[in-house]
């Protein structure tokens, strides 16, 4: 049975590796990037399920969600959901351990 409710597990991989390698993103990024409509439900359940320490954001008239990891955040210590399992190993083989955008990550 098709659930066109629920997140593709591509759309939840590609959230998890946007926001681990440092990335701030918008509803407009996903739409533009995984032509997804979930992002909410997905920053959601990575929170409330996860326990992902996501910020948000509320910027302008429309008041657009921008989320993103906190600086100084391991991502190799977070629980990923089992269609993101591999991003975890993709960080670790980057080097790629703590958020910090001070040494010069770009957000989104």
């Amino acid at each position: 049975m098709n659930e066109p409710w629920f997140s593709k597990p591509t759309q939840r991989a590609w959230t998890c590796r946007a926001l681990a390698m440092g990335r701030t993103l918008t509803h407009r990024d996903e739409i533009a990037e995984r032509r997804g409509w979930r992002l909410g439900a997905i920053i959601h359940t990575l929170k409330t399920r996860y326990g992902w320490p996501i910020e948000v954001e509320c910027r302008g008239r429309e008041r657009v969600a921008y989320y993103r990891l906190p600086d100084g955040c391991n991502v190799l210590t977070l629980d990923y959901p089992r269609s993101a399992r591999q991003v975890r190993a993709e960080m670790k083989a980057l080097g790629r351990s703590v958020i910090d955008r001070a040494a010069g990550d770009a957000d989104g």
